[in-house]
This record gives structure tokens, C-alpha cells and sequence, in this order.
């Protein structure tokens, strides 16, 4: 069935999240990563990995499926649906013992050759209604039409470019086992059965079970935290770019990095084969 315009601007009703220092470290021991800011309880209050925010917004994001326009989608359509590009912008850490409220808004919808492209806003409030951090994340619905009235998607923010800044060239491997994907599955509350049921994986077309494209994210912002930022995640304002590619597992990932400005790291995730699975990578510091 066809995703319909009249979508654009609808917003789904809150999510509240409960987050304590239990899921926050879950989070980070899940992606194997022990810096001790996430996992620490005796130095202070255990903060979120950068990445953490996905956590909150994958049910808004299931709730956006329901939203006026796109309800009539089939169970067959949303699995081919994929998450093609991302960007992260950190105001605040998300906190231990700290309640969250997460909605998502629909800002773009568009026909491209392979489907339909939305563009959500994911904004996350604390209990005092600061805005802690917003994504701007596009998915492909593939071999879905569009119909209705097209308009201009809204402004989203400008990327960062390599342009800005002078190239480097670092490479660190990322090793990933065998049943990551449903390890990150627990740890971060994302139920998407792409990642750990083979069965699904197979029907909806997949190979095999593939890793969650913000699990390849998050190792590379972990590396990238300890290896260029001084092991300080409070450091990070910005995190995005393209997945290109599946990660089937066991694999070893190269995260290379392309530039740097004053304030973004630029990089690329390469698979095995040489092929990129992250493209257009960034990484906002202060």
C-alpha cells in the first residue's frame, strides 16, 4: 500500500522511558565497550553511551508507522523498510535514574527509484522539558509508492563536509562475533527480528541475520571516543551518516578516518570485501 503526504507533520504521542544505570550499562557492555563513565556506578552518575539515544526513539519510531498515512502498510512493506541515513545531535547526556520522553514527527516523504524516502524528527525531553538530543533519520520503504500532494521535505540541518577540513588518515579494526546482533538486540531494546531471528531474516529476503546498522555505528563512535577524543564521551555533539551496507557476522570492520575540522571527524566502515557499510560517517566533538 501506498504511504500517503497527508502524514507530513503528524507527530506520534510521547514515549516515556524510565532509564537507570542497569540499561545504560546493558548498552554499553553489549556493544563491548567498558569505559568507565557508562559503567562506573561508584564515581558519579553513570551517563549514556553517545549512540544511546536510538534506544529511546525505536518505539517512536514503531509508532510512527501507525500515523495518519501510513497505516495501511503491510507487515511485508515495513520489513523491506531500511534505515539509510542518520543524524544525531547531542545537547544534554542521557542520565542514570532520569525519565525520558521521546516523539516522533513526519518531516519528509518523498518518491525515490527504489521506494518511498521519510524523513523523522526524533526529539527526546527530560523531566524538566529540555530537549536533550534530536535525530534526523531517513528511511527507504522499498518498492512503496507515494501518493498525495508532494511538497518540499522540511529544513534539516546542514552536514558537516569534508570540504571543512584537512584529510587524515587513521585505520582501526573492529572485530564483531558471532551473535552480536542479538546481544545488542537485548541490551538495547530494539526487537527488530531482522537481527535475530533467521527465519524472518531469510523470508523478508536477508542472507542471514544482519547487525544492526546503529550497533556498526556505536563501535565506531566507541573507538573513535577512546582513541581521538581523550576516552571523554561528554566530548560528542553530533554523530551521522549513511548505511550503505549489511554486516553479517562474525566480521572484522575497518573504521577509517577520512578528515578532521576543529569540530568534526570524518570516516567510513569497510566490510572484509572492501565495500563501505557506513558512508559519509561524522562525528561532532567539542
Amino acid at each position: 500500500m501506498p504511504l500517503n503526504t497527508r502524514m507530513l507533520g503528524e507527530q506520534t504521542p510521547p514515549v516515556r522511558h524510565e532509564v537507570d544505570a542497569r540499561w545504560l550499562m546493558a548498552y554499553a557492555a553489549g556493544i563491548d565497550d567498558l569505559n568507565p563513565r557508562y559503567m562506573d556506578t561508584t564515581a558519579g552518575v553513570v551517563i549514556g553511551h553517545p549512540l544511546f539515544p536510538v534506544c529511546l526513539e525505536w518505539p517512536a519510531i514503531l509508532d510512527s508507522r501507525a500515523l495518519p498515512g501510513s497505516e495501511n502498510q503491510t507487515a511485508a512493506e515495513r520489513a523491506r523498510g531500511v534505515h539509510a541515513a542518520h543524524d544525531l545531535h547531542i545537547y544534554q547526556p542521557i542520565l542514570a535514574d532520569e525519565t525520558y520522553e521521546t516523539t516522533a514527527t513526519v518531516i519528509g516523504l518523498k518518491p525515490i527509484k527504489p521506494g518511498a524516502a521519510q524523513t523523522l524528527r526524533l526529539d527526546t525531553r527530560n523531566s524538566a522539558g529540555q530537549l536533550v538530543c534530536q535525530t534526523w533519520q531517513l528511511s527507504i520503504n522499498r518498492d512503496v509508492p507515494v501518493e498525495g500532494q508532494l511538497v518540499p521535505d522540511a529544513q534539516v540541518p546542514a552536514l558537516p563536509q569534508a570540504s571543512d577540513g584537512e584529510p587524515i588518515s587513521h585505520r582501526y579494526a573492529i572485530a564483531i562475533k558471532a551473535g552480536a546482533a542479538n546481544i545488542y538486540t537485548e541490551c538495547a531494546h530494539i526487537w527488530n527480528p531482522i537481527h535475530s531471528d533467521k527465519a524472518f531474516a531469510l523470508a523478508a529476503g536477508l542472507p542471514d541475520i544482519i547487525l544492526h546498522g546503529t550497533a556498526t555505528l556505536a563501535l565506531a563512535v566507541s573507538r573513535m571516543v577512546d582513541e581521538l577524543l581523550g576516552g571523554d564521551p561528554t566530548r560528542v555533539t553530533r554523530i551521522g551518516g549513511r548505511f550503505t551496507g549489511m554486516v553479517l557476522m562474525p566480521a572484522v570492520l575497518s573504521l577509517e578516518m577520512r578528515w578532521q575540522s576543529t569540530s568534526h571527524l570524518g570516516f567510513v566502515m569497510i566490510n572484509e570485501a572492501g565495500e563501505e557499510v557506513f558512508s559519509q560517517g561524522f562525528i561532532g566533538y567539542r
